[in-house]
């Protein structure tokens, strides 16, 4: 499903509505809400708008565990850092206990370690056991919310173009080199987020026009165009854009 937004403000508004709507279900249905992050300039709008006035009693915040679907390699305090940035609009400003934070170790020298130890961590919270086998079933954790943004070359998460992690089918967690880049960054793969209950795709700018026609209305190649990927099992998806991302589109 695709709702364009005439602005930024509009679509983030939407959005927090949202969040606060899944939220709520999520609480009653079974006492806790889990979410992963976003990085990046619109998710960041959305973070602040919940820790406002408008927002910010309309959630059982105790019982909301942050997660995030990527991250940079770097430590918590890097400029770069999507924690940084979700820690300085939306967890300080709310006062969130560190027990429901759940970030990416990503000072640890190698990232390979960074993604396993994420791994691990996201199985214990999700079924209280160390390790996951195949004994326990099939299914990955399954999050009540993934956020995720776009970036004008398709990509998602930290899942880039032509890169290892888009033919990840095992792993829910891994260390991903991106050659254009010349960086390793760390990344959800497709097998947990197509698994979430609910996916929002965050998409705003007039950068972002030509991309997203691609990835709604062109072919299928999601090597080329890793967001093209994102199918939910069972869940739902939502794209929220704002006019002029959707500039291009045809199916408005």
């Amino acid at each position: 499903m695709i709702k364009i937004f005439p602005n930024i403000a509009d679509l983030n508004n939407f959005a927090a509505e949202k969040f606060v709507e899944l939220a709520d279900q999520a609480i009653k249905e079974h006492g806790q809400f889990t979410v992963a992050l976003a990085g990046g300039s619109t998710p960041k709008s959305l973070y602040q708008l919940l820790a406002s006035k408008t927002f910010r009693d309309k959630i059982e915040w105790s019982r909301v565990s942050f997660f995030f679907g990527d991250e940079r390699h770097v430590p918590p305090d890097d400029p770069q850092s999507n924690f940084r940035m979700a820690n300085e609009t939306l967890f300080q400003p709310l006062k969130i206990l560190k027990k429901n934070i759940f970030r990416w170790i990503a000072e640890e020298k190698f990232a390979e370690i960074v993604a396993d130890d994420y791994e691990l961590w996201i199985w214990k919270v999700f079924t209280d056991k160390e390790l996951h086998t195949e004994e326990d079933g099939d299914d990955e954790p399954s999050f009540d919310l993934i956020l995720l943004g776009m970036g004008a070359d398709g990509h998602t998460a930290s899942l880039f173009p032509f890169t290892e992690a888009l033919r990840e089918t095992d792993k829910i967690a891994v260390a991903n080199y991106v050659e254009k880049l010349q960086t390793t960054r760390l990344t959800l793969t497709f097998p947990v987020i197509n698994n979430a209950a609910n996916i929002i795709f965050l998409v705003a700018g007039a950068d972002k026009a030509a991309i997203l026609h691609e990835v709604l209305e062109g072919e299928f190649e999601p090597e080329k165009l890793p967001s093209q990927s994102v199918k939910p099992n069972n869940g739902k998806l939502l794209w929220l854009v704002d006019d002029k991302a959707a500039a291009l589109l045809q199916d408005k």
